[in-house]
């Protein structure tokens, strides 16, 4: 990092040792520095290869003021291109469709290319270039382009960082719990009127479930939104997380085996019913992550003896993991350490969120709406394992105009959406010169901020 290039900085451009200062949220200044030192520099997210299942399906990638077409070439390649002609600057595709007969047509003049980017027709090619126009002049510009855990990964530097390097610290994660199996359910995109990293932020901990989500933290909920708030606040469940930083700017957090996702329960009743109605509670908030047929196999266990040395939890995986097996349904790794991310996130900086839990998984992806910093495009995504004869959906957009509409959102993402642009109004106030982050619950926010700050002053 460069010392100079920090203490150059406006105040309100700040990365500070216990907050952020308002400004890296509200200033189109350094919205524009973040797309070209940022967004035109690092590994992101472009697509999933659920997008693109065939040859010649293609999707358009956006960030900032440049576009992408992810197209598949064949079975086992995919290919990234500048989405422009070489002539005159033509966007040759828009949002996503097939190739028809594999080829790449400007709709402007004709000029047509393979889906492979080599170009097969110029119209009076004699007349260009007093007619040495070469092969290697218009064809059209490759994009770097990384395939891991069912993600097409790209980047526009022209010696980016090694992927392999960028991905490293969250790589055998990613993979033990089977991402890189999991397909399309469903996928929705959203404008949201909030900078990207004030969206990206509101997913990055456990520490507002209490008040935004009170359903899910009853107790705590009671106590916040209560009338007596003497004597000492309740438990808050949430203080068992683990919270880790990696470098590249990644991070998680995971419950571990105190969860009710896991079968750890306190509350007086049926173990089953308690785990089952929990469970049920984010099928019909989110549907996602945990999925209608996981709540009806917890309760299928009601009335069944527990094994001494057992757990309802470690039950619950085995019905799972059989069931799993009798569909050839790729499952995560059985191992301790990976079922205990069941439930918890990992991020992928610097916006791309995996939520696993069993074989299925909730994704968030944020990004910027253009060059405005009041402005982001926020997606969430659902992905299960499929079963071995299944037939798996082509990913296609679901393009949603109201964050508030029952309609549109369940109930979780409801909550969420309702705090983020009255953040982004308060961090425009006089009176918000910073936000203040919890040391432990919130250390993956600052670690992404310094990350950020990383590729800005370097």
């Amino acid at each position: 990092m460069d010392s100079e290039v920090a203490a150059s900085w406006p105040a309100s451009w700040q990365t500070l040792q216990h907050g952020i200062r308002s400004g890296r949220y509200t200033d189109p200044e350094f919205a524009r520095l973040e797309h070209e030192e940022l967004w035109r520099r690092v590994w992101q997210m472009a697509a999933r290869l659920d997008e693109v299942p065939e040859p010649g399906d293609y999707t358009v990638y956006d960030i900032g003021d440049e576009s992408v077409i992810v197209v598949r070439v064949d079975r086992d390649t995919v290919k990234a291109f500048n989405n422009a002609c070489p002539h005159r600057g033509t966007a040759l595709a828009e949002e996503c469709g097939s190739f028809e007969g594999n080829r790449i047509i400007c709709p402007f003049h004709g000029w047509r290319w393979g889906i492979d980017g080599v170009i097969q027709y110029v119209l009076e090619r004699d007349q260009f270039r007093d007619g040495q126009l070469n092969d290697s002049d218009v064809a059209v510009r490759d994009v770097n382009l990384e395939l891991f855990a069912g993600f097409v990964f790209i980047n526009f530097d022209k010696n980016p960082q090694p992927f392999d390097e960028f991905i490293a610290p969250v790589r055998q994660l990613i993979e033990d719990l089977a991402i890189g199996d999991m397909h399309h359910i469903w996928w929705k995109s959203v404008v949201a009127p909030a900078n990207w990293k004030v969206a990206l932020e509101a997913f990055l901990e456990g520490y507002h479930v209490p008040a935004t989500h009170p359903q899910l933290e009853t107790t705590s909920a009671e106590f916040i939104y209560g009338d007596d708030v003497s004597g000492d606040p309740p438990r808050y469940s949430h203080v068992d997380h683990i919270y880790e930083t990696f470098p590249h700017g990644h991070g998680r957090f995971l419950g571990g085996q105190k969860t009710p996702m896991a079968g750890h329960t306190q509350l007086a009743g049926d173990p089953v019913d308690i785990m089952a109605d929990r469970l049920n509670l984010l099928v019909e908030g989110m549907d996602a992550m945990i999925l209608k047929e996981d709540v009806e196999l917890v309760r299928s266990l009601k009335g069944k003896p527990i094994p001494e040395g057992s757990t309802l939890g470690a039950e619950y995986m085995k019905a799972l993991y059989a069931t799993a097996a009798a569909q050839q349904r790729p499952m995560p790794k059985l191992e301790r350490e990976v079922l205990d991310q069941w439930g918890g996130e990992i991020f992928i900086f610097p916006n791309l969120m995996i939520l696993p839990q069993a074989g299925n998984a909730m994704m968030y992806r944020v990004r910027p709406d253009g060059d405005d910093p009041d402005s982001c495009i926020f997606e969430i995504y659902s992905t299960k394992t499929y079963p071995a004869d299944a037939s798996i959906p082509r990913a296609v957009v679901q393009k949603m105009t109201d964050v508030s509409d029952p309609e549109q959102f369940l109930q979780i993402p409801r909550q969420d959406f309702s705090n983020i642009p009255r953040i982004q109004k308060g961090l425009h106030t006089s009176g918000c010169k910073q936000v203040w982050l919890a040391s432990y619950f919130e250390q993956i926010i600052l670690n992404m901020h310094q990350e950020v700050d990383r590729y800005l002053q370097t």
